[in-house]
């Protein structure tokens, strides 16, 4: 199975959100991600999980 990884700069792009923004999804751990070596990898998947449950918390 192939995984598209997205790298910190990708997402704050798709987000329009700042680094430090999504550093701290990263960090309350609202957004899943790797690390391989000192890079921080997010998974296409959980951003797109992110982004469907923010959606419907705000549709509740």
């Amino acid at each position: 199975m192939s995984e598209d990884l997205l790298t910190v700069p990708q997402v704050m792009a798709r987000l329009q959100l700042g680094r430090s923004a999504v550093y701290d999804l990263l960090r309350t751990r609202q957004l899943a991600s790797i690390t391989l070596g000192r890079a921080r990898r997010i998974p296409a998947h959980s951003l797109d999980d992110f982004i469907r449950t923010r959606l419907e918390q705000e549709a509740a």
